[in-house]
């Protein structure tokens, strides 16, 4: 995934990665036992279920979307080859089939990969899904006008870096091959032992060409999903899906399906959003969202009540807050300096200051704490939870300030919790201990972004957050700290400018491995030899609160998506 303050409002994982839905209205249905709270009866088909969401499900177009693992509302509508195993917590985090037989069957050097297609697969409109359908939507995804879906198929696919769609070049792709209608094989231009996790993206729907409408596709896609869409007002801000008759249990052991129609209302206020949950009338006792947290007040009262509080649902997702330093601004350029800062940290108040220990959990390591990332523990400064100044002092004063420094913090005003005042004052009070004076300097969330992600504008010191396209260490370390992915010409998350052959050829190495727990401890590691330069300084991982109403069951949160996952909501 992209920094977050970017993109993880489209894969609202984060706040995810994934692209998730927008809020809605429902009929309420009967039954109001709920996995882990008043009971787990069996769940049945039926009923309405309500989305109450703050963002709109724009870009309601397979390849326009942004997700991780399909998304949560879009993976209802597009299946994909792949996608993310629909299970609570840490089983969660893998990779399963979906329209394909397997997650995939590599070369020996994995440059190709070969997947066949499940018999029996219908469109909405009961005609048959073949490979070639799913070949035209990944070359749709190259067209300029449906631009927006994950960058990495232009990067990974033979011959597609200049590739402008099927619309001016009829062509297509021949990095992609589709012997039969069954058959997909797809060529690289160098080893990916993760292309299990890429054909989770939506760029891998099946698209058939006779029904495509261009940029007009988004008002109704064609289904291959348990869900079709029947309404969508506003660009995506209001949906109603209902039941695609020819969608089959027996093609799909992930997706459940229970309610006969999802009803997705946005452009909510997100206290207005738990307000309604928490009364859950009517409707709203079947309502459920897949954007909105709880905020530390009003998780406050919640927890305080028994019934609000077994209504609550706790998810994980891999994200991580951090400081980061730039090495051409001095004194940044020094890593004693950076490593005093790392010591000076006081991670208990930069945990309150995000809302408590119930919405934040420290952080030593960059990669999240999972081990589908390779989480490995490491704290190679350690500070404790309130800073130690003293060894901060130590250290300034071999960098040559020992009456100590002035710098400045750039951070987003935006009331996030992550990158926003609260944090940054915490962090200025923790340096001020070691003898470190802070500056804040505060901007609005889009220059913010556009001020840290330009290399010729990058503070020296400022707040960041990263998020991962898919529960693997490649996609959270490679973006950061690769050095052939630093942008001079757009976008850059390379924020520490880190260009290190030895971390470049290791991460090209674990890219080859097909065996992904190998890989996972691979990148373990790497995360620990990059943490010794000090590039930045990881600060706490997010919990995601969020409550549904009484009437919604069989709750299944992964830490692949952190949030509740609406295919497997039951509301009758």
């Amino acid at each position: 995934m992209r920094q977050p303050s970017l993109t993880a409002r489209r894969v609202a994982a984060a706040s995810v990665g994934l692209v998730l839905a927008a809020g809605a209205v429902a009929c309420g249905p009967e039954d109001n036992d709920a996995k882990g709270s008043s009971g787990d009866s069996t769940p049945h088909n039926g009923g309405t279920l309500t989305v109450l969401n703050s963002d709109p499900q724009q870009d309601f177009d397979p390849a326009r979307l942004y997700t991780s693992g399909g998304g949560n509302v879009p993976s209802l509508v597009f299946r994909t080859l792949t996608t993310r195993n629909r299970e609570d917590g840490a089983a969660g985090a893998e990779v399963v089939p979906d329209l394909a037989t397997d997650t995939g069957r590599p070369n020996k050097d994995a440059t190709v990969w070969t997947y066949t297609l499940k018999t029996g697969l219908k469109y909405e409109d009961g005609t048959p899904i073949t490979s070639a359908d799913i070949k035209y939507g990944i070359e749709r995804s190259f067209a300029p006008e449906l631009s927006g879906g994950a960058p990495y198929l232009r990067d990974w696919l033979v011959g597609a870096a200049e590739y402008q769609g099927p619309y001016k070049d009829k062509k297509g792709l021949s990095a992609i091959e589709t012997p039969d209608e069954r058959t997909i094989v797809f060529h690289l231009n160098k080893p990916e032992g993760e292309f299990p996790y890429l054909a989770t993206q939506t760029q891998f729907t099946p698209v058939p060409k006779r029904k495509d409408t261009g940029t007009k596709y988004e008002e109704h896609p064609v289904s291959s999903g348990p869900y079709k869409v029947v309404t969508n007002e506003n660009d995506g801000e209001h949906l109603v899906l209902a039941r695609n008759t020819y969608w089959s249990a027996s093609t799909d052991a992930e997706r459940k399906a229970y309610p006969d129609r999802i009803d997705v209302r946005s452009g909510l206020d997100s206290s207005v959003i738990n307000q309604r949950l928490s009364a859950s009338q009517s409707a709203d006792a079947a309502a459920v969202t897949t954007d909105t947290n709880l905020g530390p007040a009003e998780l406050a009262r919640v927890t305080g009540d028994k019934e609000l509080a077994a209504r609550v649902g706790t998810g994980h997702f891999g994200y991580t807050n951090y400081l980061a330093f730039n090495p051409n601004v001095k004194p940044f350029d020094n890593v004693k300096v950076r490593q005093a800062i790392s010591y000076a940290i006081d991670r208990s108040s930069v945990i309150n200051a995000a809302g408590g220990s119930a919405l934040a959990e420290p952080a030593t390591t960059f990669l999240p704490d999972q081990k589908s990332f390779g989480y490995t523990p490491y704290d190679l400064f350690p500070a404790g939870t309130t800073g130690n100044a003293a060894k901060a002092k130590e250290l300034l004063k071999e960098a040559g300030y020992a009456n100590g420094l002035t710098v400045t913090l750039t951070h987003s005003n935006s009331k996030d919790f992550e990158t926003s005042p609260e944090i940054a004052t915490a962090i200025q009070d923790a340096l001020k201990k070691a003898g470190i004076t802070v500056k804040l300097q505060g901007l609005e969330d889009n220059d913010y972004s556009d001020k840290i992600h330009n290399v010729k504008s990058e503070p020296g010191f400022f707040l960041a957050h990263w998020g991962a396209d898919w529960p693997s260490g490649g996609p959270f370390l490679a973006p950061i700290f690769d050095g052939r992915q630093i942008v001079k010409d757009g976008a850059n998350f390379n924020t520490g400018f880190l260009n290190d052959k030895s971390v470049n050829a290791e991460i090209d190495a674990i890219n080859k491995l097909t065996d992904l727990d190998a890989a996972a401890e691979r990148w373990g590691a790497l995360d620990k030899k990059i943490g010794q330069q000090a590039l930045t300084v990881p600060l706490f991982h997010p919990v995601y609160k969020r409550l549904y109403g009484k009437n919604v069951k069989n709750i299944v949160i992964s830490d692949w998506t952190g949030v509740l996952d609406i295919s497997q909501v039951a509301v009758k």
